[in-house]
C-alpha cells in the first residue's frame, strides 16, 4: 500500500488524461477512417463490397437495387472502399457519433440495364 501512496498522489495533482467523450471530441486524424458513405447513384450493386467486407456487414441485392450496412458491425477498416469499381463507397475522416440503439443503413437504388459497359456481370 505504502509503495503506491506515490503514484495515487501524482495522480490526483496532475491533468486528467481521458477526455468526456461526445463533450470533448478530438480533431481526426489525417488519415482517420470514419463512417461509410454510399452514393447510390454511382453504385451498381454488384456486391463485390459484400464479399470483400471481412466482417461481412454489407448486404447487397442486385435484382432489387438495394444496399445495407450493419454500422455495429463494421470494422471501419476501408477494404469495402478499395474494392469497388465504381468508387461510390467513401469514408467520411469524421468518426460516427455514438448510438444508443443498432443503426442499419438502407439504400434503395435503381436497377441499371444490362448493357452498360462499365457494369459488373
Amino acid at each position: 500500500m505504502f509503495k503506491m501512496t506515490p503514484s495515487i498522489l501524482k495522480n490526483l495533482m496532475t491533468e486528467k488524461a481521458t477526455r468526456l467523450y461526445p463533450y470533448e471530441v478530438r480533431t481526426p486524424y489525417d488519415q482517420a477512417r470514419g463512417e461509410l458513405i454510399n452514393d447510390a447513384e454511382k453504385c451498381n450493386f454488384c456486391g463485390i463490397c459484400a464479399a470483400k467486407c471481412p466482417s461481412q456487414c454489407l448486404t447487397v441485392d442486385k435484382k432489387n437495387a438495394t444496399w445495407e450496412c450493419a454500422m455495429f458491425s463494421c470494422l471501419f477498416c476501408g477494404i469495402c472502399v478499395e474494392a469497388c469499381p465504381k468508387k461510390s463507397l467513401t469514408q467520411k475522416q469524421a468518426y460516427r457519433k455514438p448510438a444508443r440503439e443498432k443503426e442499419v443503413i438502407f439504400i434503395q437504388g435503381e436497377i441499371k440495364a444490362k448493357d452498360d459497359p462499365e457494369g459488373c456481370e
